[in-house]
């Protein structure tokens, strides 16, 4: 067991790759949604 691999780093690099993942995904649904929640947002604005 003298040359057992070392995996500190290996949840670290896990965690990083899912908080990318998460990232992109809410970038991605943001820039689809953006426009109608702007609208959204606007109509309520011009009726109040």
């Amino acid at each position: 067991m003298f040359f057992a691999p070392k995996e500190k780093g290996q949840g670290l690099v896990e965690y990083a790759l899912i908080l990318v993942l998460v990232a992109v995904v809410v970038i991605v649904i943001l820039s689809l949604l953006g426009p109608a929640i702007g609208n959204i947002f606007s109509n309520l604005i011009e009726n109040v």
